[in-house]
């Protein structure tokens, strides 16, 4: 689900630059393991390693390179993913997600089975359950990050699980973007408007989560985001409008689920037009050189994918799109371990049938997806949620 909200959601999000940055060590093989023969897409924008290894040990890459160039450790394993692509982890840098433990565990454990790594969750987060689940490092499961309870002024439909301001006094854009960036914290906007979008970037904003939804983007927009180097857009585009097939997904759950998944796509010419004034903004972000990030909003896991097909659809190469999904969501989560493929990072990466340069939607052929050094039991997960049981 995405939000189509057709007035500013502002929610100024604190987030604690000190948890974003932790790294929870989870238990991890003890032997190195040697993966040879993938093409490589490491997720910082260079070229793809042909026929590549890498060296993973006790849960980070330590080595990076070539077939053959890379001395492999003693007693390393080896695993042969010829004819197989690999790509980091994909980062979801916008959900909504659940506040109950079960309910959130099972929700990270569908990210993982669909490639995505880690993910954040966005202003409405109620209760210590989140926290708990924050602070663990959970088998078979997305590393998880929350802004807990975020700021809004009341509208229609709005939850009260951010807190609501009704007057300058209780919080205006500057003095809530002041206070939280004296006690060392960032601040993110859900905006709507153009008009709200450079309120907030005059104020002092640090990023946006969703893109300007009313018009197209202008000259002095653009202007006031370039005069913040480390600004990073993540536009959360919303439903195309345009009936779409979803049998990429008829595997990982029950068929009347995915009966519903698939009746949810249709055609839609109202929601095209709202589509069309955010994926033009999309394209000229990008081509402005504006760094991008990816987030999906809402609570679906899957829905990363189909967002990175979006973004390819609205002027973004294939690669632009995967460094948004990796590099760039990682960079907004602060996530200084993740996002890429090199030596000392996480070893978080997703074993690919097919090249997602030649087409961005083969992102959802997954062979395999290894989170922290090792492989995510997709088989188990699968059998699990095709028998309608959701316990862990």
């Amino acid at each position: 689900m995405r939000c189509v909200s057709r007035k500013i959601f502002l929610i100024t999000l604190f987030l604690a630059a000190g948890y974003l940055t932790q790294v929870i060590k989870a238990q991890q093989p003890p032997s190195a393991t040697v993966f040879e023969g993938a093409r490589l897409i490491t997720g910082d924008g260079s070229a793809p390693v042909a026929d590549s290894a890498f060296v993973v040990e006790n849960g980070r890459f330590t080595a990076v390179g070539r077939k053959g160039q890379v001395k492999a450790p003693a007693g390393a394993a080896h695993v042969d993913l010829t004819g197989k692509t690999v790509i980091p982890a994909i980062i979801d840098a916008h959900k909504h997600l659940a506040v109950t433990r079960d309910a959130l565990v099972d929700q990270l454990q569908h990210f993982a089975y669909y490639g995505v790594g880690a993910t954040m969750s966005l202003g409405q987060d109620t209760g210590d359950e989140v926290y708990q689940v924050r602070a663990e490092t959970i088998p078979n499961a997305a590393r998880y990050r929350t802004a807990g309870r975020g700021i809004t002024g009341p509208e229609p439909g709005r939850s009260n699980a951010p807190f609501w301001v009704t007057s300058e006094a209780e919080v205006r854009y500057r003095a809530g973007i002041d206070e939280a960036h004296k006690k060392g914290l960032r601040t993110i906007a859900h905006i709507f408007t153009l008009e709200d979008a450079k309120g907030v970037l005059r104020a002092g904003i640090d990023n946006f989560a969703h893109s300007v939804r009313d018009k197209d983007v202008d000259d002095e927009y653009i202007k006031l985001v370039k005069a913040k180097p480390n600004f990073i857009v993540d536009p959360n585009l919303p439903d195309r409008g345009v009936k779409a097939d979803r049998s990429w997904l008829r595997d990982s759950m029950t068929a009347s689920e995915f009966q519903k998944v698939q009746a949810d796509t249709k055609d839609d010419p109202k929601a095209q037009q709202f589509f069309g004034i955010q994926c033009r903004n999309l394209g000229r972000l990008s081509k402005e050189g504006i760094k991008i990030s990816l987030g999906s909003d809402g609570p679906i896991p899957w829905a990363a994918h189909e967002e990175m097909a979006d973004m390819a659809g609205c002027g973004m190469t294939p690669a632009q799109v995967i460094v948004a999904a990796t590099r760039n969501a990682a960079d907004l989560m602060k996530l200084a371990d993740a996002g890429t493929i090199a030596v000392r990072k996480s070893a978080d990466f997703v074993v690919l049938d097919a090249n997602p340069l030649d087409n961005i939607t083969n992102t959802r052929r997954i062979s395999s997806v290894y989170l922290r050094g090792s492989q995510v039991d997709r088989a188990g997960l699968r059998a699990r949620w095709t028998s309608g049981r959701t316990s862990q």
